[in-house]
């Protein structure tokens, strides 16, 4: 690792990812390169297949790219360990790995992906706890980020007791309670109606521009590209518009 003086939070350079091999090759992602700023909301639009969500998906460290690099860049406020410098996400180790999606990456999926035994709460909970929080400040943290979201009376209800919006905007909560540098979101607004995601959309936006969030937001809703910063479109692979 080296340090770097990019002001980018989150830096792709050249990505492609092959699934198979041979006549069943699958190059789901070609030379990619995408740098995403603090406070920036970026939406990547493209048709069914285009390699959005592979792209979001090396961008947190799900995956590894075949060829090129994904890096996270310097946290400004870290004093000396790993956060300092830029890292390569390739280039971790699996807990290294583990470690950095755990502190610094947030992820909002378009199911929602709540544990329906839990309450709104103890769902927006979970980072914290695997990131053995105090319980003091977990409990404070998690009631910040309900209010954020709105959803501060519903603190105490499961999820089978809110409407659609309500569990997405707690995904959000979730995905936010640990303060993350970066935020990646796949289809956040796919199950949701116009209204209800144009609201969770602004939201994001909201969140993202107050709280300095480097956002990647992967879309099929082209209502939703004018609350974008910047939007890139993937076509059959590749990056054609940025």
């Amino acid at each position: 690792m080296s340090v770097t003086t990019t002001t980018a939070v989150l830096r792709a350079t050249g990505v492609s990812r092959v699934y198979g091999s041979g006549a069943g090759e699958v190059r789901a992602l070609e030379d990619v390169s995408v740098e995403v700023g603090a406070g920036e909301l970026v939406v990547v639009v493209g048709p069914s297949g285009s390699g959005k969500s592979t792209l979001l998906h090396l961008l947190g460290g799900l995956d590894r790219p075949t060829s090129g690099t994904v890096h996270l860049g310097a946290d400004p406020a870290a004093d000396g360990g790993s956060a300092a410098v830029e890292r390569e996400l390739g280039g971790l180790r699996e807990e290294e790995l583990h470690a950095v999606r755990r502190r610094e990456i947030g992820f909002v999926f378009q199911s929602f992906g709540l544990v329906p035994v839990l309450s709104a709460a103890e769902n927006v909970e979970v980072p914290l706890r695997l990131a053995r929080v105090p319980a003091d400040e977990r409990a404070a943290r998690v009631a910040e980020a309900l209010e954020a979201v709105g959803l501060a009376e519903h603190a105490e209800q499961r999820p089978y007791e809110l409407s659609g919006g309500q569990q997405q905007r707690v995904g959000v909560a979730r995905a936010l309670v640990a303060r993350p540098r970066v935020l990646l979101a796949d289809e956040p607004t796919g199950q949701l109606d116009s209204g209800t995601a144009a609201r969770v959309m602004a939201l994001l936006r909201d969140l993202v521009h107050t709280r300095g969030v480097a956002a990647v937001v992967a879309t099929h809703d082209p209502d939703l590209v004018a609350l974008a910063d910047r939007v890139l479109v993937v076509r059959d692979g590749r990056l054609v518009t940025v």
